[in-house]
């Protein structure tokens, strides 16, 4: 039988973090794991709260199906979501990080990574965006300096946080991304193109209601930069739809369901054109080590949730020049440490 266990966190970030939909200090997250005989996977689900996911809700739904999990038989991962797809239907969070589990799980087992257990033969990846939460423009180029990088995702909350782009540009050259959360207005998203693309900003992400099909429609239409979906594009089904209205999407594992379905909607993506990121949703190294062996899959990389906390609980990846790889090991290539421990942990 797997043994099946979870582990609840409150991992606070380096600074707070500030977005369109509000701000928090602590990163909520359950990591879980599944054991057979002498190995053992891990999976992790970050709390959302306007998901409406909390770490109890997660962990109570998970204690009143835990017989039919543990009695399992893991012999194939894509079956194992399949099964845990029925089991949680309302919960990709829960789905994701034992999808992510039994993955790490079955790679260990076969004595391989897991980008080779996924049939992925290249190490090549793009580099990670840093990100930086909305605050004042002082706190906001303290980050800046403090963590010096070459390429910089920017958080935007109303039109006139070009304001702060623009004071952030005059003390770096390095390309920016901005990520709107649905903050914007079509009429206020088309009047920022032209001061956007003058400020370097290479990709928007969701600048508009995931509602907003249509308008999304008409601003590719005039966009000089691509649109990426991120709250439109949550499940496999979104991915079709966003074809007409973005340039590409933000996959993240924990909203889909794990890296079974991410597989496919990267295939899918693919099919239509679409240019593909993989987004995090501030894992700590466990979720971050699933995306980060996919990754090789993708154009771009949003993989900085271990940078954004104080605290880490695993150890197992590495980054340089913004290039993050995993250990060399079976599986994710992650050690749980059962707690949570400084940054200065960190193998960067």
């Amino acid at each position: 039988m797997l043994q099946l266990r979870h582990y609840s966190f409150e991992l606070p970030f380096e600074y707070p973090f500030t977005i369109a939909k509000g701000t928090k200090t602590h990163q909520p997250s359950l990591v879980l794991s599944l054991g057979l005989r002498h190995w053992c996977g891990y999976g992790e689900a970050p709390a959302i709260h306007y998901y409406g996911i909390s770490v109890a809700s997660m962990i109570e739904e998970l204690n009143a199906k835990r017989l039919p999990i543990e009695r399992y038989a893991l012999t194939d991962p894509q079956r194992f979501w399949h099964f845990l797809h029925h089991l949680f239907p309302e919960n990709n969070f829960l789905v994701a990080a034992l999808d992510m589990a039994g993955w790490d799980l079955f790679a260990q087992m076969r004595n391989a990574p897991l980008r080779r257990v996924l049939g992925i033969q290249t190490d090549v990846v793009p580099q990670t965006h840093y990100t930086l939460g909305i605050d004042t423009v002082e706190k906001m180029l303290e980050k800046l300096k403090a963590h010096p990088w070459p390429l910089y995702k920017i958080k935007f909350s109303t039109a006139a946080d070009i304001e702060l782009l623009a004071a952030l540009r005059a003390h770096t050259d390095k390309p920016f991304g901005i990520d709107c959360n649905e903050a914007l207005t079509f009429e206020e998203a088309k009047l920022l193109l032209p001061e956007l693309k003058k400020l370097g900003v290479r990709l928007i992400e969701q600048p508009l209601a995931k509602t907003e099909w249509d308008a999304m429609k008409a601003l590719k239409g005039i966009s000089d930069i691509p649109l990426f979906a991120d709250e439109s594009c949550v499940r496999e089904q979104d991915v079709l739809r966003c074809a007409d209205s973005f340039d590409g999407i933000n996959i993240k594992l924990t909203k889909c369901g794990g890296i079974t379905p991410a597989m496919r909607m990267i295939s899918e993506a693919r099919q239509l054109g679409l240019k593909i990121m993989l987004g995090n949703m501030n894992e700590s190294s466990i979720g971050t080590a699933a995306m980060v062996h996919l990754s090789p899959l993708v154009d771009e990389l949003d993989a900085d949730g271990p940078l954004l906390l104080k605290e880490d609980i695993a150890d197992g990846l590495s980054y340089e020049d913004a290039r993050i790889t995993s250990a060399n090991r079976p599986g994710m290539g992650i050690r749980f440490w059962g707690k949570a421990a400084p940054r200065n942990y960190f193998n960067h």
